[in-house]
Formats: C-alpha cells, structure tokens, sequence
C-alpha cells in the first residue's frame, strides 16, 4: 500500500491473532516492525514469522497497562528504527461474559486496565514522538462491542472508550499531521474467541456468527488489511473513524 514502505511501525498484542496478522501485513508492505506483548515466546515467533518470510522484525516485551514499559517500547522502537510512522493499538483481553451484578469491581479494573488505559498509555506516548516528527498514522483495536452491547459489561464498556480516544485524538493532533482512527471487527477466528467460547458456549458463538449477513467468522488477515490500510496513503483523508470490519453484524 502506497506510503508505507520504509516506515516503521509498532503494534501491540503482536504475540497472536489480529496483533500478529497486522504485524505480519506491515512488514509484507516493507515496513520494519517492533513488535509488543507480555507473552516473550509467541513473540518471539512473530519475529521468526516476519524474518521467514523476508521482513525486519523486532521484540519487545511489554505490558500495555504499565505506562514505565510503553515508554520504553517507544524509546527502544526510536532507538532501533527510528520515530514510528504507524502503531497498530492491538493489545486486549476479553474479561467475563457475566452479568454485571455477577462481576466484581476487581474484574472490571482488569479489562479497563488492559483495554482501555493500555490504549490511553500508547496514544499519549506515540502521539508525542510522531507530532514532533511531523506526522504519522495510529490506529486503535476497539471492536463491536465499542457500538454495541455486544460482549460482557467490562469489555464492552473499555472498547467505546476505545472509540472515544480515538476521536478526541484525532481532534487534537490533526494540525499535527497524525490521523487517528479505530478498527472494530466482529467475531474473527482468533485464540481470543477460541476462549469465548469456552465460557459462551459454542452455541453461543454460532448466534452471533449468525446473524452476520456473511455468515461466518472473520479471518485476522481481513483485520490487519484494514488495519493498514488506515495507515497508508490511501486513506490519506480518513480519522477520528471507526471502521467496522464485522461481516455485516451491526448493520
């Protein structure tokens, strides 16, 4: 995709599923990539991906909802490559399908921690570095259930705050050259729902993929080229936008 060759991008939650789809799609377009997760051996195999397949790849071990490690995901990405022209905000967990009086405040914070203060940790440092730079391109994993009721309390409450900084960022910082945006898949094939559905029950799962006017679950490569598409030059007039990737479900 136009614009993105010979950039650098970060992308979170890059140990599996869209986070490493999106890291893979990055480097395919010619991009080096630093890659982050708290999981150091399935990130290790990101890298290991990207390299088999003629990329540059770097990790660094990092909890998103710790704001001392996204500094130095940011400074070690400047130290290797260089200011990051993209970031890919990917990093999240699922949390409980419960009820909300079921769930406990603990259970909340552990969501919000994660899903949402994680992204709040990577915009402020990311938006920072690329304002000075002249520019770049972020985009933020928020979900259906950042429009919708769709999933339990914690998470779906962490994903509309997902879209709510998106938008705020994108507001302040495009005088400054940064366009921010949001993704929102639906149910895509990925260890993530693999787990929901442990709790859901395949039943569960097999409603919602239902009633997608395309019938089935989405695969992490469809995510990750929306992902990147949002940080080439193709979208060069698009932010503050979250973009369903979701087979027709809200609609």
């Amino acid at each position: 995709m136009n614009g993105i060759d010979g950039g650098v991008a970060v992308v979170t939650g890059a140990a599996a599923g869209i986070g490493r789809a999106s890291a893979r799609r990055f480097a395919s377009e010619g991009a080096s990539v630093v890659v982050a997760d708290i999981d150091a051996d399935d990130l290790a195999e990101t890298v290991d991906l990207i390299e088999a397949d003629g990329g540059e790849a770097t990790a660094v071990e990092t909890d998103v909802s710790d704001d001392d490690d996204v500094a130095a995901l940011v400074e070690s990405t400047i130290d290797t490559y260089g200011v990051p022209d993209f970031a890919c905000n990917n990093a999240g967990i699922e949390g409980s399908s419960a009820p909300l009086s079921d769930q406990s405040l603990d259970d909340y914070k552990r969501v919000i921690d994660v899903n949402q203060t994680g992204v709040w940790n990577c915009l402020t440092e990311e938006l920072a570095v690329m304002a000075d730079n002249g520019g770049g391109a972020i985009v933020n994993m928020s979900s259906i259930a950042g429009l919708s009721a769709a999933g339990g309390g914690p998470y779906v409450a962490s994903k509309h705050g997902v879209v709510g900084l998106t938008r705020v960022a994108a507001a302040e910082y495009g005088p400054a050259g940064v366009r921010v945006n949001a993704v929102c898949p639906g149910v895509i094939d990925t260890e993530m729902i693999d787990r929901a559905s442990e709790e859901m029950g395949e039943e569960g799962i097999d409603q919602i993929v239902r009633a997608k006017p395309l019938r089935r679950m989405g695969d992490p490569d469809e995510v990750a080229a929306a992902v990147v598409w949002l940080c080439s030059e193709e979208s060069s007039f698009v932010t503050g936008h979250p973009l369903v990737v979701d087979g027709g479900y809200v609609a």
